[in-house]
This record gives C-alpha cells, sequence and structure tokens, in this order.
C-alpha cells in the first residue's frame, strides 16, 4: 500500500516551534521529491518548502524562509519540517506530497500547489494561537 503520512501538528503559542514528520511508504522513496504545502480556511493552497529526492536542494516560499527548514533521512523513508517562531498565519492543514523526480524541472515547480501528486498524504492541522 502506497502512502504518505504526516504527524506533529499541533496547538502552539506564536514564537513557538514545531516538527512535522512525513513518512512514506509503498514505493521507492529515494526516486521522489517531497514537498510541504498548507491550506488554511479562505486562503489559497501555498507551497511551503520542497527538497529534492537526494536532499541536496532545497525551495523556500518567501512566507516561511528563515523560519522554515525542511529535510529528509531516506533510510527511514521521511521528510521533516522543522517550524520555528510560527506565527497565526501559518495556522492550517499541512500535508506532503511526492512527485517522481523526473516530473518537474525545478523544485520551485514541484512547489506549486496542484491536484495531480504522484502521492499525497491526508494532512495534519497546525494552529498557532494565543
Amino acid at each position: 500500500q502506497t502512502q504518505l503520512v504526516e504527524s506533529g501538528g499541533g496547538l502552539v503559542q506564536p514564537g513557538e516551534s514545531l516538527r512535522l514528520s512525513c513518512v512514506a511508504s509503498g514505493f521507492n522513496f529515494d526516486y521522489y521529491d517531497i514537498g510541504w504545502f498548507r491550506q488554511a480556511p479562505g486562503r489559497e493552497r501555498e507551497g511551503v518548502s520542497c527538497i529534492s529526492h537526494s536532499g541536496g536542494s532545497t525551495y523556500y516560499a518567501d512566507s516561511v524562509k528563515g523560519r522554515f527548514t525542511i529535510s529528509r533521512d531516506n533510510a527511514k523513508n521521511t521528510v521533516y519540517l522543522d517550524m520555528n517562531n510560527l506565527k497565526p498565519e501559518d495556522t492550517a492543514v499541512y500535508y506532503c506530497a511526492a512527485d517522481h523526480r523526473l516530473r518537474t524541472s525545478t523544485l520551485q515547480a514541484m512547489c506549486v500547489p496542484r491536484e495531480a501528486f504522484d502521492y499525497r498524504g491526508q494532512g495534519t492541522q497546525v494552529t498557532v494561537s494565543s
């Protein structure tokens, strides 16, 4: 069974941190670029950060640059998103998605939200509120 499962969401206060995890199963993880996306009520989906299949390249949206860090451990089939200095506007459902490394030419293109990823998780809620 091929799937992506996110975890690590929760309720935090502004300025605090969270680590999200995305665990893959059922496909050859090493060949896939992975992205984190988010969807907040009343707002468009946003590509937050993406990482290449090897982990050698990363991309961040301007809204999270300097606060979020994406990483991956291919031995554990896991991608992480470390989120620091969280703000209320970071509140959203965060989900991860995977595309084969040959599908898009750049990570920026990978990070454009769309319906047709190779694989996509169900999401985890992140709420930042005082």
